[in-house]
């Protein structure tokens, strides 16, 4: 049965940089050697994660590349995915969108906001999952 986390941000490292949250979870998805696909809302935002994931810690790699940077997209553990790029859905999905992913995935991880006031689409997101029958899960960061 696939799974959705819902990863509610309330630690003040990741109040103000949520980027950070992404970047652990996708150093404990390359850790654990399962392949993740992190689709980002915006170029900018895709941009941004590729460059946080150089330098968040200096003792950490996380192997990783934006779509349509090189060839061998499918040996690369973490892969960023710009909107106006296509990328064949893994087993593991971080999606910061504002869709809710289709169906396709073992996983999807789902980062929720600090601020009430945007959490409302991933409620309605929540109960998206919930009415296709994927297991929910709910953690506090």
């Amino acid at each position: 049965m696939p799974r959705a986390d819902f990863y509610l941000i309330g630690k003040p490292r990741f109040r103000e940089q949520p980027l950070l949250l992404v970047c652990e979870l996708a150093r404990k998805a390359s850790d654990a050697g399962l392949p993740m696909l992190v689709l980002c809302a915006s170029t900018a935002q895709a941009e941004a994660l590729d460059d946080l994931l150089w330098s968040f810690d200096p003792d950490a790699y996380v192997p990783h590349q934006i779509v349509g940077a090189d060839e061998d997209e499918d040996e690369v553990p973490v892969l960023i995915a710009a909107p106006e790029h296509d990328a064949a859905l893994r087993p593991l999905v971080l999606n910061l969108r504002d869709a809710a992913v289709p169906d396709g995935f073992e996983r999807v991880l789902e980062v929720v906001p600090a601020d009430e006031s945007a959490r409302g689409p991933l409620r309605e997101r929540w109960k998206q999952y919930q009415a296709r029958g994927v297991e929910l899960g709910k953690h506090d960061m």
